[in-house]
């Protein structure tokens, strides 16, 4: 299986950005995919996550109401669509897979869940 994670770049405080993962490999409808991120010098850590059906989703409690997290199963895509951003979403931003047994809300923010990781995509929000 293979993610490919793009769509990040620089951007101004305020502003907005898509991030798009494509995934290979595997039948994506059956995946649970997800979005972390790591800025520098810091741990991983969740943004959000979407069941493979697409009617669960969920997010760390920062990014409410200003991200959301998408897929479109006919292109093997998940988005993360990330509004009003701020200098401390910097970060490089990671998608992430797994197939489900059972219900993803009490494994939808723990990373070592996902056993699929794409390479990340740089998000830089300038103040």
């Amino acid at each position: 299986v293979q993610l490919q994670a793009f769509g990040g770049g620089l951007v101004q405080t305020g502003g907005s950005l898509r991030l798009s993962c494509v995934v290979s490999g595997r039948d994506f409808s059956r995946l649970a995919m997800g979005w972390f991120r790591q800025a520098q010098g810091k741990e991983r850590e969740f943004v959000a996550a979407i069941s493979h059906s697409g009617r669960e989703t969920y997010y760390r409690d920062s990014i409410k109401g200003l991200f959301t997290i998408s897929r479109d199963d006919a292109k093997n895509t998940v988005y993360l669509r990330m509004n009003s951003l701020q200098p401390e979403d910097t970060a490089v931003y990671y998608c992430a897979a797994s197939m489900v047994v059972g219900g993803l809300r009490n494994v939808a923010r723990d990373p070592s869940f996902y056993y699929y990781w794409g390479q990340g995509t740089l998000v830089t929000v300038s103040s």
